[in-house]
């Protein structure tokens, strides 16, 4: 494949300043409404690689071992050199500082971190924007009060009170600054039993959290995730729509392409991208909107941020026309069997590598690998046969 003739439309090295360091792995530190596992935090540092050119990303280095070198090479690709490898938690937050105090770097972050692991100056984005443009009670600043749910903002401690006077079915929100992804801090609720459980979630919550949101549920046709970047000498540019693929509690089953966006959606993400601009906001973010059976448009979420199916998107033209899909698979135990699996599919022409987290860097199926892909080819149907093949002979 030549990089030449293909290669991303935009790559993130024409968004940012040559002094900063991009990190994308939620800090060490968790919250109640993001509780990632720790090799999960580590895997997503490889995710954006084939999109960064010049961009100097943090990476764990089981995310780029000799296998995911391999796996690039299959499709003409190679693991850039601009990137800062680390660990653990140590050696992670070592790298922070010494970028930021002894280098002299910015650092765009994915996920706010604390304070005494860096100071706000030392963010390359401005943090308080940040905070304020992701923070999902002040959705409708951000949206010029359109395309907006019911919804109530209630105190935590009042919120059984005022839960009684909603009717099923409705989604329950953390609404305050700390970060949420993959749906874990949605609370969809149809019933009774769905209610209480979220009560349980929220107990655990009471001390990290303030305030909750409760929205109603949209009875959604499509889920869109809508995208678009940013840089005072690019001005804002669309980069394409993917379709989020959710259960029916809200949880992230990855994205798929999809070319038929009508336009007034796109043009409520770019309403919305321009407020956020006009706020300080500079880089890649994508906006969760719905529509319902009236062809009306609700955002429900607001990331400024890069998203899972941002590499999907960028790299289109490297990939078959037709049908693309975007997710992420573990290995069961046996990490040679699944590396193996992954080779054969890629071989195909199928299965596109993004990321590779090589659980046999810490010995031998002591810790299962996981792998982040795009699936493409010339229709759903043939990816969809393809993907059940891959996954019974993972035996996932």
């Amino acid at each position: 494949m030549n990089e030449k003739v293909n290669g991303p439309m935009l790559t993130l090295s024409d968004l940012y300043n040559d002094d900063v360091v991009y990190t994308s792995r939620p800090s060490y530190i968790s919250n109640p409404w993001l509780k990632p596992d720790e090799h999960q935090s580590n895997f997503l540092t490889g995710r954006e690689l084939l999109i960064a050119n010049r961009f100097p990303v943090i990476v764990h280095e089981a995310s780029v071992t000799e296998k995911l070198a391999y796996l690039f090479k299959l499709v003409g690709k190679q693991i850039p050199t601009h990137i800062y490898k680390f660990n653990n938690k140590e050696t992670y937050e070592e790298l922070l500082q010494t970028l930021a105090h002894k280098d002299g770097k910015k650092i765009y972050f994915q996920y706010i971190h604390d304070e005494d692991i860096l100071e706000k100056e030392y963010y390359a984005l401005n943090k308080d924007i940040f905070v304020a443009l992701n923070n999902k009670s002040r959705i409708p600043e951000w949206t010029n009060n359109k395309y907006l749910p019911d919804r109530e903002i209630v105190p935590i401690e009042e919120f059984e009170t005022r839960i009684k006077s909603w009717s099923y079915p409705f989604v329950i929100k953390p609404g305050d600054d700390l970060p949420t992804a993959g749906g874990y801090g949605v609370m969809i609720c149809y019933n009774d039993q769905d209610l209480e459980q979220a009560k349980i979630r929220i107990k655990e919550a009471t001390e990290a959290t303030d305030y909750l949101i409760i929205e109603q549920k949209i009875e959604a046709v499509n889920n869109y995730c809508v995208q678009y970047a940013y840089a005072p000498d690019l001005g804002i540019k669309y980069l394409g729509t993917a379709q989020q693929l959710t259960n029916e509690y809200g949880f992230y089953n990855g994205n798929e392409n999809v070319n038929d966006v009508p336009q007034h959606v796109i043009d409520a993400g770019k309403e919305i991208m321009e407020i956020g601009v006009s706020k300080g906001f500079f880089g890649v973010a994508g906006f969760d909107l719905l529509v319902d059976k009236n062809n009306d448009v609700f955002a429900i979420d607001l990331n400024f941020r890069q998203n899972g199916s941002t590499s999907m998107l960028l790299l289109a033209k490297d990939l078959a026309k037709g049908y693309h899909k975007f997710y992420s698979y573990f290995s069961n135990g046996d990490n040679t069997h699944f590396y193996n699996t992954i080779i054969k599919y890629i071989k195909k022409g199928v299965l596109y590598p993004l990321s590779y987290y090589d659980g046999d860097w810490y010995g031998k199926d002591k810790v299962n690998s996981r792998f982040g892909c795009i699936w493409h080819g010339s229709s759903k149907k043939e990816i969809i046969q393809h993907e059940n093949e891959f996954i019974k002979e993972l035996g996932l």
